[in-house]
């Protein structure tokens, strides 16, 4: 039955950012649908992220690791299959934003962003498919782009820049690993409610201007990236390889 190719019954999920926001809804959303949740973020509560999968009744662990270098991602790998034997998702959502004018951005700012957006996103897809091709089984890896891998936007040249470079290497892990049965995709959320885009919610003058165009009429919310982040993560996506999903409430399409 279809509804038998969405289930994530004994899998094991890895999430980068877990406790808030955009990981948080998707970690809890794989969780309803039966996966066991690793998790990571760097000097965060995960309580409430917590309590929510283990309230399904899945595993949850926590690993408290700062992913603006490359340097965790090896121990991470090994402590996630010493913890469930084996490593089945990998979500890489973890990133940051920079806001200046592009006359005014610092060296920085573009390192920072481009080191967590976009350097650790293809070392971690690296080292989780190296996992699977270890395994022998086939994986999923599901990297979050945005709009702006899309669009130039304004004020973030290293957000916009690690993120349409999220998408490229999106399509060419997908085609290099396809023949492994792992899938590569990307989600690219649009105005998410979120910690990321608090500064603009606040801004009375922007955030008329974003709800103006999106035809949904409405900021988007964690929540609504669950279903998409399942469907990637499930069987039902065996034939999706190197497409990257928008979840926008239709700014694309305006």
């Amino acid at each position: 039955m279809i509804l038998d190719d969405f289930k994530l019954d004994n899998k094991v999920a890895l999430v980068t950012g877990c406790t808030t926001g955009l990981g948080q809804g998707m970690a809890i959303g794989l969780a309803e649908a039966g996966a066991d949740i690793a998790g990571v973020d760097f000097q965060a509560d995960p309580t409430q992220t917590r309590k929510a999968i283990e309230g399904l009744g899945r595993r949850f662990l926590y690993l408290d690791e700062n992913l603006l270098s490359i340097e965790p991602i090896n121990r991470i790998i090994n402590r996630v299959i010493q913890e469930f034997g084996k490593l089945d998702i990998l979500i890489n959502n973890a990133g940051i934003i920079r806001r200046s004018e592009a006359l005014e951005f610092s060296e920085k700012d573009w390192d920072d962003v481009l080191n967590i957006n976009l350097k650790t996103v293809f070392f971690f897809s690296q080292a989780a498919a190296r996992q699977f091709v270890k395994q022998n089984t086939p994986g999923k890896i599901i990297n979050i782009a945005s709009m702006l891998a899309f669009q130039g936007g304004i004020r973030v040249s290293s957000y916009t820049a690690s993120k349409s470079g999220v998408m490229g290497i999106t399509r060419l892990l997908a085609n290099e690993w396809a023949k492994y049965n792992i899938n590569v995709n990307a989600i690219a959320p649009g105005y998410i409610a979120t910690n990321n885009t608090a500064a603009l919610r606040a801004d009375k003058v922007r955030n008329a201007e974003i709800l103006g165009r999106i035809p949904a009429g409405r900021w988007g919310l964690p929540e609504d990236l669950k279903g998409v982040a399942v469907f990637l993560s499930s069987r039902a996506a065996d034939y999706v390889h190197g497409y990257t999903i928008a979840v926008d409430g239709g700014w694309l399409a305006r």
